[in-house]
């Protein structure tokens, strides 16, 4: 395995969490924004509909995919920096 790979695996591990916690709190800024409401609706809230749900759903899932597309992005640039290599 190339040192760069090996070098990736820690910075790659801390940054899932980070995305994790960076977009969850992005999402619910978002919604804030979008609904005007605090919580944003549950696949099981039996007082939401459907489209609701959905547009929650989506928009959740387009925010996670962005954040953790920068945050790997980010990490796989700091290894570069530090071995030279890129981790990919």
């Amino acid at each position: 395995m190339k040192a760069s790979k090996i070098a990736y695996k820690p910075v790659g591990l801390l940054m899932g969490a980070v995305t994790g916690a960076v977009a969850g709190a992005l999402f619910k800024q978002a919604w804030k924004l979008i609904a005007h409401e605090d919580d944003a609706p549950d696949s099981t809230d039996a007082d939401r509909h459907w489209k609701e749900v959905l547009v929650a759903a989506a928009l959740q899932g387009a925010i996670y995919a962005a954040v953790k597309a920068a945050v790997d992005r980010s990490g796989a640039t700091a290894v570069h920096r530090l071995t030279g290599t890129w981790p990919g």
